[in-house]
């Protein structure tokens, strides 16, 4: 009966002594993983703002390209830019649509920068544009020049209830703002 008493009194020392070596191991295990936690946070808080700090100034840029191609693009303008009087309304109207077309592709890369739904406006006023200058252009006939073909794109423009370009251009100033 005493052999079992010895071992009864040697297994409480063990417990007594792997109960709190246990709590003390725990103990450090939820240390070491908190700090782990919190080092990574910090590593991907400080990718994170390196990312932001190159990304930043090409979204700017972006925005910046897309404001000078919605503007450059609004009938006034690209009539006002690429008139040359005596210009056959064909001629024109062929020059007017290459102008939108080049403009176009040199600036959409820029739609990485921008959201869909303001990417999405810019590019269906561009069409919408196209569609009124070749409405515009269908209207002509053998012997109009360039200045038939502009005051009917200008009329065209006038007339119509909302103007996409200017909508666009809106719509990317309020991201513009919601973003800086």
């Amino acid at each position: 009966f005493t052999g079992k008493l010895i071992s009864m009194d040697a297994l409480i020392e063990l417990i007594k002594i792997l109960v709190p070596a246990s709590v003390v191991l725990y103990a450090a295990y939820l240390l070491v993983r908190t700090f782990i936690h919190k080092e990574l946070e910090l590593r991907k808080l400080e990718v994170r703002s390196r990312a932001i700090e190159t990304v930043l100034p090409n979204r700017l840029q972006a925005y910046e390209r897309m404001v000078l191609f919605l503007e450059r693009m609004s009938p006034q303008n690209l009539l006002v830019r690429l008139s040359s009087s005596g210009m056959p309304a064909r001629e024109f109207h062929q020059l007017l649509l290459s102008e939108i077309r080049n403009e176009y592709n040199h600036n959409v890369s820029q739609q990485v920068y921008i959201s869909q739904e303001v990417w999405e406006l810019i590019k269906n006023a561009k069409e919408d544009l196209i569609v009124s200058i070749n409405d515009a252009a269908s209207e002509m006939n053998l012997e109009s020049t360039s200045l038939d073909l502009s005051k009917k794109i200008f009329e065209k423009s006038i007339n119509k209830q909302v103007d996409p370009l200017g909508h666009a251009l809106i719509e990317l100033k309020k991201e513009i703002q919601q973003t800086f």
